[in-house]
């Protein structure tokens, strides 16, 4: 393998670019539709990259791509290295990547290693095959309890359903196994204790790198090890994180054993120039981050803290402070976010109560509480802002620069989500962030495609839409992009320094170079402080900070 890949003129040469990077999520089917039938695809990204440009942002992410059955939004893959012929083509891809590379914006690709459809060539040859063979040990089958093997082998949860087993024989197998899957039952498990599989993920890799692909999302990163030996342990509810404090010693998240795989994914970036860049999405406990972070593994992995963090000021200072430290532990750089394709869209969690159950909110169709709609987007914007000034990657989801909120009210008969489908309804799922983004005030899926849009869209996208938003200087849109301008030249090296305020509402940092950020969190106002205004996410009142305001400026 070369150490050196294609030079394209639009891209920094810095090996660093994505410490203090600025990455845009893109949900391609969610994205923007060329060929009308209501599925967004590579084609219409590329469309639009002239505004992704305008964003100022140093990379995209694009979700999974990849031919897919869509049971879980793409995140069940039929094969690896293959875009979906509903979006696209790999010759449709490439051109894509040459033309955001051209305007000096990189590329990550989500790779989903803990499963595969059952779809997948493997998958399918492994339900044909016998109990032992080299097929099936790809995957985890086992031989259910009970006097016929009727049982499930154990009481492990999954995610998407009551059992993390399922019987081979609901996809056509005839020799009376199991197969375990974490998500849903058409997302199988791979045996991540398997090398054929292990080699076969470096070849994805390569694959993708050798296009030019400058980085990696890696989907459920600490789920790849599991303990497998038997008899099982139990698990009668679904690992979440108040069960991973176990020192890399759990059932299936968060094993020791994981880091040996990304370390050979390590020195297989680290033959690119510059090295390929990954990001972990681990939910673990916030002190085993630096294991995913790591310069001997994947570099660097989300830090999650402030999705579900209030937008209040101590709680804010506390998060950062530790995620500060923590990135220093392993020389690796902060990830901030505050949406993603599985989170409630931050303007909508904003503008709640702080004591409402969201997951009753989205239920009710958003009726069981109010939402004050213009309250959620001021402080989602002061948030973005705050988050967007400190040192590090921040990662934002599409939409959240239009000010988007979360549409609640999908019908039962148009929702995707197996997450609501298959997990006893207990919540509305994840479609209400993933609805096709709003370009233009009419039209049929507002400028979204010819032909409609695959979710359905509010008639309130209209105010929302991209060309609505780029007529007003005080649009999200036009802070965003301001910001993330201004942004490039303001981030320096990886510190702040706190400043005291005269509120407890109220959070003041600097950065080296001078400049400074402050967030007015709850305070009925606050004096701004002197020097050169640079932007602010809401204007200010009588020289006042009002509250759910965030303020970039240089002292004089």
């Amino acid at each position: 393998m070369s150490k050196t890949t294609k030079k394209t003129s639009g891209l920094s040469t810095d090996k660093n670019w994505w410490r203090q990077a600025a990455i845009y999520q893109i949900y391609p089917r969610s994205f923007a539709d060329s060929n009308g039938d209501g599925i967004g695809d590579i084609k219409g990204i590329t469309s639009r990259i002239p505004y992704l440009k305008s964003l100022s942002i140093d990379a995209v992410w694009l979700s999974p791509f990849y031919p897919s059955a869509l049971a879980d939004g793409g995140y069940d893959v039929d094969d690896y290295r293959d875009v979906d012929p509903k979006l696209g083509t790999l010759a449709d891809f490439d051109e894509m990547l040459a033309g955001l590379h051209a305007e000096g914006i990189r590329v990550f690709v989500d790779i989903v290693p803990n499963h595969s459809s059952n779809l997948h060539e493997w998958f399918k040859e492994a339900l044909a095959a016998k109990p032992g063979s080299k097929a099936r040990n790809r995957y985890i089958f086992r031989d259910g309890k009970g006097a016929n093997g009727e049982l499930p082998p154990s009481d492990w949860v999954s995610h998407f359903a009551p059992s993390s087993w399922t019987h081979e024989s609901t996809f056509g197998g005839k020799n009376n196994q199991w197969f375990l899957h974490w998500f849903a039952p058409e997302q199988p498990d791979f045996n991540w204790e398997n090398r054929e599989v292990q080699k076969d993920f470096l070849k994805t890799l390569k694959f993708w790198s050798d296009r030019g692909v400058d980085g990696f999302r890696i989907d459920v990163a600490h789920g790849l090890a599991k303990d497998l030996s038997e008899p099982f342990r139990s698990m009668p509810v679904h690992e979440g994180l108040e069960q991973r404090g176990n020192k890399g010693k759990g059932i299936w998240g968060d094993r020791n054993e994981v880091f040996a795989i990304y370390k050979e994914w390590r020195k297989l970036f680290n033959q690119y120039d510059p090295p390929r860049v990954a990001v972990a999405e681990a939910f673990v406990h916030p002190e085993r981050l630096p294991l995913y972070a790591s310069t001997k593994t994947l570099g660097q992995c989300f830090d999650f803290r402030f999705i579900e963090t209030p937008f209040e000021a101590n709680t804010y200072r506390i998060a950062t402070q530790e995620a500060i430290e923590l990135a220093k532990k392993n020389k690796s750089s902060c990830t901030w976010t505050l949406s993603n394709h599985d989170q409630i869209r931050h303007a909508t969690k904003m503008g709640l109560n702080p004591a409402v159950n969201r997951r009753d909110w989205m239920l009710s169709n958003g009726t069981s509480h109010p939402l004050d709609m213009q309250s959620g987007t001021q402080n989602a914007l002061a948030a973005t802002l705050y988050i967007l000034g400190l040192p590090g990657s921040t990662y934002m989801y599409q939409g959240e620069e239009l000010g988007l909120h979360e549409v609640s009210d999908i019908p039962e008969k148009d929702i995707q989500d197996p997450q609501y489908l298959r997990n006893l309804k207990v919540d509305k799922g994840r479609d209400g962030c993933r609805v096709p983004l709003p370009w233009t005030a009419t039209g049929s899926s507002f400028g979204f495609g010819s032909g409609g849009a695959h979710l359905p869209q509010p008639k309130w996208f209209a105010d929302y839409a991209v060309e609505v938003e780029e007529k007003d200087s005080l649009s999200p849109l036009a802070i965003y992009r301001k910001a993330l301008k201004i942004r490039k030249d303001l981030q320096t090296k990886e510190e702040i320094k706190w400043h005291k305020t005269k509120d407890v509402s109220v959070l003041h940092y600097s950065r080296p170079n001078g400049w400074h950020c402050i967030t007015n969190f709850r305070a009925q106002s606050y004096p701004m402080p002197k020097g050169e205004i640079l932007v602010t996410s809401s204007p200010l009142v009588g020289g006042q900070i009002p509250a759910g305001t965030t303020v970039w400026f240089k002292k004089k």
